[in-house]
């Protein structure tokens, strides 16, 4: 399927039927950034962006009683860096009053001056960027020197009032995976989350990506050595990433047919600055404005365009979820057989395991942090700024 498709199933103006299993939403608050990524054109030396934009909080509280209806309830807000939007804080309040989870990614610079008020305002979860096992390099990439001690003062207060802390890594030639776990814990990081690299431009407003990027432009041999990295990291430290998603990269990466069809369109969407409603990130045509999000018909012709890992890990957690809603229409409907069918494929009992293995995830991490309650203070008096750069492998 080209993700360039149509793609969306249904009448046009019929409003999806609602369902059990929530769905989330990314949103770009802006597409202005004070970062350098080699690998991102949001970057600011690149001068892609000609004229900065930013999602207006007025609107955007209009938005949230359709995003709710929708079966939205957990959103991340993302840029750019979104922590340079002036009213980032009111932002995740309006969200968290509207019956929505909120989460942040971003590159950590502004932490120290605003995750007081993002604790205040509601915020659920909190990631931040890290490319690399070696604090030098990643505030090299970044353009940000002295990241790392913001990003330490941050997660400490975010983790002092509870709030889960997960670096987000993006696959690249920066990473030694072996390494990343004693940065990621002296910074004060409870788990990582990895995400495929993106050298292709995207379909949508989103920026994410970096067509002549040399850390990411990796060779399939190179990728499918990372992913069996990431792997065996789970045996040593907190990793997000579902190894049945994993697995079905690998398969995407060695041209092979892939076994969970992507929720991008059906559970999960992405909305821009100027509050378009977006298939995914990937995708080349908005389905709209938020306000017709009522009347745009759920995407169900099982995707498999990308590797977008956000996108990918969603598809595989709520699979099984889907499958049950899906067995419990056809059931409704007198499709006995349909239903059936529905509920005993192998792809619902692996969707299952990857449940059980995040809700043991979680479960974990709440037992980490009631074993290890002085941990932040020891980090704090690590000198974060001796790791230097080590010698490639």
């Amino acid at each position: 399927m080209n993700s360039n498709g149509s793609g969306a199933k249904g009448e046009a103006g019929v409003a999806p039927k609602r369902r059990l299993v929530p769905a989330v939403c990314d949103v770009s608050v802006t597409n202005a950034c004070n970062a350098t990524c080699e690998f991102c054109s949001f970057a600011y030396d690149k001068q892609i962006i000609k004229e900065k934009r930013w999602l207006d909080p007025a609107e955007f509280d209009r938005a949230l009683p359709i995003l709710h209806r929708r079966g939205i309830r957990y959103l991340t807000f993302q840029g750019g860096e979104p922590l340079l939007h002036p009213r980032i804080h009111n932002l995740v309040a309006d969200t968290q009053a509207a019956g929505i989870k909120p989460t942040i990614i971003t590159n950590g610079w502004f932490l120290p001056q605003k995750i007081e008020s993002l604790v205040d305002a509601g915020l659920g979860n909190l990631f931040v960027s890290i490319d690399s096992h070696s604090l030098a390099e990643h505030e090299r990439n970044r353009g940000l020197q002295g990241v790392g001690e913001r990003i330490q003062k941050g997660l400490k207060i975010a983790r002092r009032n509870g709030i889960p802390t997960i670096a987000s890594v993006t696959v690249n030639r920066l990473v030694q995976y072996e390494a990343l776990p004693k940065l990621l814990e002296e910074l004060g990081f409870d788990a990582v989350g990895f995400s495929c690299p993106r050298t292709v431009p995207l379909g949508s407003s989103s920026m994410v990506y970096n067509q002549n990027s040399a850390l990411v432009n990796l060779k399939p041999e190179e990728l499918l050595r990372a992913l069996n990295a990431i792997k065996s990291l789970k045996k040593r430290y907190r990793v997000h990433n579902p190894t049945a998603m994993l697995d079905d990269v690998g398969r995407y990466v060695r041209g092979e047919p892939q076994r969970f069809s992507c929720v991008g369109g059906h559970k999960y969407f992405y909305m821009d600055w100027n509050l378009n409603i977006w298939r995914c990130e990937d995708w080349a045509k908005p389905l709209g404005s938020v306000f017709d999000f009522d009347r745009i018909p759920d995407c169900r012709d099982h995707c498999n365009a990308c590797m977008m890992s956000y996108y990918r890990n969603a598809s595989v957690l709520m699979h099984a979820g889907v499958a049950m809603e899906d067995a419990s229409e056809a059931f409704a409907l007198g499709r006995l057989g349909e239903a059936t069918r529905l509920l005993f494929r192998k792809t619902v009992a692996q969707s299952l395991g990857a449940v059980f293995h995040q809700a043991r995830h979680v479960l974990n991490l709440a037992n980490h942090r009631q074993r290890a309650p002085q941990k932040d203070i020891l980090v704090a008096h690590e000198p974060v700024a001796r790791h230097q750069p080590q010698p490639r492998t």
